[in-house]
């Protein structure tokens, strides 16, 4: 990173940033967001594969690769897998031979169309063996499906998956897996934990909010659910020291404004047009901004085994941005529809003057 003045910089320069978990879509809304990656300071993204139907197959993700390559050509982006019981060890070494890297692990019904997930970890066991010998990475979705005669709701659900972590890295010690967007303190010292081949995203979202900004706010409501204020503080802490296992992974997840302010709101928080500028403004107010670059960048890359960004640089400078209150979605089957950002129709801190 370089700074105009290392002690209060109005400016810094940086690598395009890499985001370890993006949902980018398919249809009206994968052709409005896809763009918007670039816009909002990134060049690397791993997509997510809960489309509809599942990204289940080595093909299905190549496809949908190069459909994102041509919205976004000079976007690199990480290719994943929907676990599924078609997932054999002999699809994983096909999947790994296309350059697919890692393989997505939802849990049955805990978030947006997680329909087809997992109900028993053991049965997986020979395809995660078969990830472990191509060294691909296993990301989760951490979370357990409420249950309410076992005491599970979406308040626990993040703590009582943690149990399976630990034995799936217990199982797989040399499996590099990932806990997706985590969102509580008992997470993050469950990560610190465990071995140097178990790492954690952390979203934008998660560092700012916390349950009474989602409880009547379905723009802010996402799964896993933003918890109490020493969760947030557990998650601030542990990007601000700095520590190499835990890296941005935005999970931003768009859906049009008329399924988020429907009758049962879904799941999930738009950052991408705005993510960069949004993580400077908060290492600005934590006073971290020299660990913004490991966050948003050396972290993940070195975690997934990228090599250093040599794909030119973004200038962020300390200029109020204005969040629209809305982006309309592109293409004539979108009927109007807009999708909603986070932080919509405020200022943030920080804006991008200059990418090369």
């Amino acid at each position: 990173m370089s700074a105009e003045n290392s002690s209060t910089p109005t400016s810094i320069t940086l690598p395009w940033a890499s985001d370890f978990h993006c949902h980018l879509r398919q249809g009206a809304m994968m052709e409005t967001v896809t763009p918007m990656v670039e816009q909002g300071g990134v060049h690397t993204v791993l997509a997510m594969p809960n489309l509809t139907p599942p990204l289940t197959t080595t093909q299905m993700a190549v496809d949908y690769g190069k459909e994102l390559q041509k919205l976004a050509p000079n976007v690199h982006f990480i290719l994943t897998l929907y676990l599924n019981p078609a997932l054999t060890p002999a699809e994983i070494a096909k999947a790994a031979a296309a350059g697919i890297t890692a393989v997505k692990v939802y849990p049955s019904g805990v978030t947006t169309n997680s329909d087809w997930g997992v109900l028993d970890f053991k049965i997986y066991y020979p395809t995660f063996q078969a990830m472990q010998e191509a060294n691909m990475v296993l990301c989760l979705h951490g979370e357990c499906p409420s249950d309410a005669a076992k005491g599970i709701c979406i308040l626990n659900a993040e703590e009582r998956f943690l149990a399976t972590l630990r034995e799936l890295h217990q199982a797989f010690p040399k499996l590099r897996i990932v806990l997706e967007h985590a969102t509580t303190q008992a997470a993050v010292e469950c990560v610190k934990s465990l071995g140097d081949t178990v790492g954690c995203t952390i979203t934008a979202h998660h560092l700012f909010i916390i349950i009474d900004d989602w409880a009547g706010h379905p723009h802010h409501f996402c799964k896993p659910v933003a918890k109490f204020p020493h969760d947030r503080d557990a998650l601030r802490e542990v990007v601000k020291s700095g520590h190499p296992r835990f890296f941005l992974g935005s999970d931003s997840a768009p859906h049009p404004r008329s399924s988020k302010q429907g009758e049962k709101p879904a799941a999930g928080v738009f950052t991408t047009p705005i993510l960069i500028p949004l993580m400077a403004t908060l290492f600005d107010k934590m006073e971290c901004l020299d660990k913004l670059e490991g966050f948003i960048s050396t972290y993940g890359r070195q975690f997934y085994g990228l090599p250093e960004p040599i794909d030119g640089t973004i200038t962020l400078v300390r200029l109020p941005l204005g969040v629209p209150a809305a982006y309309a979605i592109s293409g004539s089957a979108s009927d109007g529809e807009t999708v909603v950002p986070f932080m919509a129709s405020t200022e943030i801190g920080w804006s991008i003057s200059k990418a090369e």
